[in-house]
């Protein structure tokens, strides 16, 4: 067994745990990011687009870090920017294939080692402190040290195998938010779907449960936005459903316009009672859901105008798991304050989406609006029971009603941002996470043009 010793190692590779590393190791610190795919950046290269870098007033409220890929991204014709959408707040325009090759550029150009093809089998945790995890990939292991260890995973699988205490789905019910795995399609004639939706504004959401959606979500909006996301079609669905010709267990669709000419990235593949951080779910999901897609294409080639000629031409390398475990923080969000915009002294990161509640027992889906960003505060990133553990990214500490908020990917970067340079401060000084200075790294954050008030 090899063994490696550096000031700080992150666990996953997602938009968390990236922007944690890169932070920390532009801080000076040796770092470590262990993934266990062949590539960096989660999501970020699954076709979905960053969400509500503005509120609603149209205020940018996340900046630093998660700009800068937006930044790189525009430089290479990957992205658009940002576009206000009266459903989504905003929408930003990832191109899937260059976010890997810009998470791979700024991690080299930090100086963040990586191990990639490698899973956590092993963790060792003596008096409420890990002392070293082991990763094994290609029958290899290695065992790691670190005097701060980061929770990138997004499923918790870290925090959990130390023992700290975790989370799952809704208090009462346990209930997830269902996992999707996305794919593209080209051949879509724009312009009859616009006419479409202009001819039938009944599919879009407005008779739905979604408290988000303000006036312009309409056909023009779509003609005119070459950042859109469209959501609905509840309609058709709930025809289709009827005569049982609809493969999936939901009630609308949705359509991600790409930075890539003439396709569109679709989110429509729903698994019901599903746990991300079950290998065996993960292992069906993933068989069911790659089944879902011909069925899905043949039903849009055959109802859904303008996408009669339409086809595959990509599928994302893993499901994408919308909830599973949060690690229990020295602070959890409540979504009270959520929905007053609470912004307390310790915030490190601000979030204005709206709280997006998936049924993962049913087909509907809540949006709940929020009126005002509200601050997450430090010690939610920090381990309650694991003096060394940090979170970065969906795994964070808030309650199951924010996180329908906190779970998307620019707020991950904000927060792995946070807990990078934190976790740097605390290697620096000699101290745990928890006795970090907050003030002290809002400074710093606020240097590295995070957002924290507006």
């Amino acid at each position: 067994m090899e063994q490696m010793k550096k000031d700080i190692v992150v666990i996953g590779g997602g938009p968390g745990g990236l922007a944690a590393a890169v932070t920390a190791a532009r801080a000076g610190k040796s770092v470590l990011l262990v993934e266990r795919n062949g590539y960096l950046g989660g999501q970020l290269g699954s076709g979905l687009p960053f969400l509500a870098f503005l509120d609603w007033k149209k205020r940018q409220v996340i900046g630093g870090i998660a700009q800068e890929f937006v930044d790189r991204l525009a430089k290479v014709q990957g992205t658009y920017g940002h576009a206000y959408c009266p459903f989504h707040l905003s929408t930003t325009l990832i191109h899937p294939f260059y976010a890997r090759i810009i998470a791979f550029q700024i991690v080299k150009e930090a100086g963040v080692e990586i191990l990639l093809h490698s899973e956590l089998t092993d963790v060792k945790v003596k008096d409420g402190r890990i002392e070293s995890v082991t990763v094994t990939g290609k029958g290899f292991h290695v065992e790691l040290q670190a005097d701060v260890f980061i929770d990138g995973t997004g499923d918790g699988d870290l925090g959990y195998m130390a023992g700290a205490e975790c989370h799952k789905g809704q208090d009462d019910t346990h209930v997830m938010q269902p996992p999707t795995l996305m794919f593209n399609l080209a051949g879509i004639n724009f312009e009859e779907f616009y006419d479409f939706i202009e001819k039938h504004p009944e599919e879009l959401p407005y008779g739905l449960n979604m408290q988000n959606l303000r006036e312009g979500y309409d056909a023009d909006f779509f003609r005119n936005n070459p950042s859109f996301v469209f959501f609905g079609m509840q309609k058709l669905l709930k025809r289709l459903r009827e005569e049982g010709k609809c493969p999936v267990a939901r009630d609308t669709i949705i359509f991600i316009r790409q930075p890539i000419p003439g396709e569109v990235a679709v989110n429509t593949i729903r698994l019901l009672n599903f746990d991300g951080s079950d290998v065996h779910d993960l292992s069906s999901g993933e068989m069911e859901a790659h089944l879902q897609i011909p069925l899905l294409i043949d039903m849009f080639r055959n109802y859904v105008p303008g996408f009669e000629n339409c086809y595959l031409t990509s599928i994302n390398s893993c499901i994408g798991v919308r909830e599973s475990r949060r690690i229990v923080g020295e602070k959890m969000l409540d979504y009270h304050d959520c929905l007053k915009g609470l912004k307390p002294d310790d915030t490190i990161a601000l979030c204005s989406y709206f709280l997006d509640i998936h049924n993962g027992a049913g087909e509907d889906t809540t949006g709940i609006r929020i009126e005002e960003p509200f601050g997450i505060p430090y010690l939610c990133l920090v381990s309650k029971d694991i003096s060394n553990l940090m979170m970065a990214g969906r795994d964070i500490s808030v309650d199951p009603v924010t996180f329908g908020a906190t779970r998307i990917m620019n707020v991950c970067m904000a927060a792995g941002q946070a807990a990078g340079e934190a976790a740097a401060m605390a290697v620096s000084e000699g101290k745990l996470p928890k006795e970090v200075d907050v003030q002290e790294l809002r400074k710093h954050l606020l240097e590295q043009k995070a957002i924290l008030d507006v």
